[in-house]
């Protein structure tokens, strides 16, 4: 008996009995139809052709298991309108099955009249998602997914920098590679929009579809060099992650590992400023007091992202983001200025002018206690920037004193910052090359003279006295190498 029922385990199933796409159906009987459909695990990691026949026969009339076409043959299907409200469920289906066929845009005239079958079957699915129509069974949500995972979740092009093999290729200059699928896989895009964002979508149940796998593959989509795709996936997300609270901190892992890889691997990701316009609300909804989990994220993920030579691409959204952690806690602000001096740039005087813009943004939000914390080594790298000979480094950093609420801080701890930069100022006064750059360092000085007189007296004399010991030391030097000159003349 026991090998009977073996040998009933292994029987061969016979081709009549695959499905219309290629897969044999679920086991536990030749009738898929009558195969409950909470026993049918989601493959969203399909990239192929995907199962069918999962429906449950009261949902799934004969028409629903009857084989679907050949891409070649695919006919038009009456519109929703058009059919008893009864059978929508089974058309809805039929249109699903439609959608799930691939093409080939690379060839614009081949299959012309199929892909427009089903650009126009794509429409009508949005349409009937979007209108609320119908409330859409627990098995088409099913199919449905499965159908958008066919279409959205594929092997991505290479860059063009993996094409040309050059590795010194700037990303900024590089042109996008836009999808050229998208008239289709923009509808695709639209309808699980409108499907996430649809009142009559139950969270509980479409959790089960649009699982961590689901989102996982979305994440990585991110990188796709297609703009308009990457403006669909930062929405979509947005939404994924404001419906489905139990996906939370499953994103913000995703995207954190992300940023890991990006900063620490390869320095090449086309979606970072996507990913952070999406953080970006993200962190403007944390509850205070904010979570070591979110302070850990700042400084493990998002203040070294300044650190990669492409900063430029997606600074504004960092800077955002960073600011926006500082305004929910002041005293996060220490912690920002010393990572943003950690990573200052050295030879990069684009990166210099962005930091500098970034830092006046966070010294805005920054309290006394926290300024008085990282003053001194902050003002030793603006006093290098105020000497650079970049003039638009040295001039963003004079701008600084347009700030009311800066100057604020700094005329409360004058003591310390004036002996720090004075130098700095002199030191443009008599030598930097740009007219500009002297006006400026003028209006500075003569800042810093109103302040405070005394102070200000005491700052030029110590610089007097240090001019005139560099003068005395270099005129020993000088008389040290004519006497050695002397000697080796008189050694001769």
């Amino acid at each position: 008996m026991l090998k009977n029922i073996i040998k009933r385990g292994h029987k061969k199933v016979p081709k009549s009995e695959v499905s219309d796409f290629g897969h044999a159906p679920p086991a536990g009987g030749r009738n898929s139809g009558n195969v409950s459909t909470s026993d049918v695990v989601v493959n969203h990691a399909s990239r192929g052709n995907m199962v069918t026949n999962s429906i449950q026969s009261q949902q799934t009339p004969s028409v629903m298991t009857s084989a679907a076409p050949a891409p070649g043959n695919i006919e038009n299907l009456p519109l929703f309108r058009d059919v008893p409200i009864s059978e929508r469920q089974v058309l809805f289906f039929r249109k699903l099955q439609i959608c799930c066929f691939q093409f080939d845009f690379t060839d614009t005239i081949k299959l012309v009249r199929e892909k427009e079958i089903k650009r126009q079957t794509l429409l009508e699915l949005v349409d009937y998602v979007q209108s609320g129509a119908g409330k859409i069974s627990e098995s088409n949500q099913e199919e449905m997914v499965k159908m958008i995972s066919v279409n959205i979740f594929r092997c991505l092009p290479p860059a063009s920098h993996e094409n040309t093999g050059s590795e010194n290729v700037e990303q900024e200059e590089d042109e996008p590679c836009l999808e050229p699928s998208w008239p289709h896989l923009q509808l695709v895009y639209e309808l699980l929009l409108r499907y996430v964002v649809s009142s009559d979508t139950d969270t509980k149940l479409a959790k089960r579809f649009i699982d961590h796998s689901f989102v996982l593959k979305l994440l990585d989509l991110f990188d796709s060099e297609d703009p308009r795709e990457r403006e669909y996936l930062k929405t979509i997300l947005h939404r994924v992650y404001g419906k489905f609270m139990v996906h939370r901190p499953f994103i913000r892992k995703g995207i954190n590992n992300i940023f890991y890889r990006f900063i620490y691997e390869t320095e090449r990701h086309s979606g970072i400023g996507e990913l952070l316009e999406i953080l970006g609300s993200i962190i403007n909804g944390f509850a205070l007091p904010m979570k070591e989990e979110h302070k850990l994220f700042l400084v493990r993920a998002l203040i070294p992202l300044h650190k990669p030579k492409l900063v430029a691409m997606y600074h504004q959204q960092l800077s955002y983001c960073i600011v926006q952690f500082v305004e929910k806690d002041y005293k996060l602000s220490d912690t920002v200025i010393r990572g943003l001096l950690k990573y200052w740039p050295v030879t990069n005087c684009q990166k210099e002018v962005l930091f500098l813009q970034e830092l006046e943004e966070v010294l805005e939000t920054t309290q006394a206690a926290e300024f008085q914390r990282c003053m001194v080594p902050l003002f030793r790298q603006i006093a290098r920037c105020l000497n650079s000979p970049h003039f638009q480094v040295a001039e963003r950093a004079l701008f600084l004193w347009n700030n009311e609420h800066i100057v604020g801080l700094i005329a409360q701890n004058r003591n310390v910052i004036f002996p720090i930069i004075f130098d700095a100022l002199q030191k443009n006064i008599d030598n930097h090359w740009n007219q500009a750059i002297h006006g400026l360092t003028v209006n500075v000085r003569k800042m810093f003279m109103e302040m405070d007189a005394d102070l200000f007296d005491e700052c030029q004399r110590q610089y007097s006295e240090k001019a005139a010991r560099a003068t005395e030391l270099e005129e020993q030097r000088e008389l040290r190498w004519q006497r050695l000159a002397a000697a080796a003349t008189q050694g001769r």
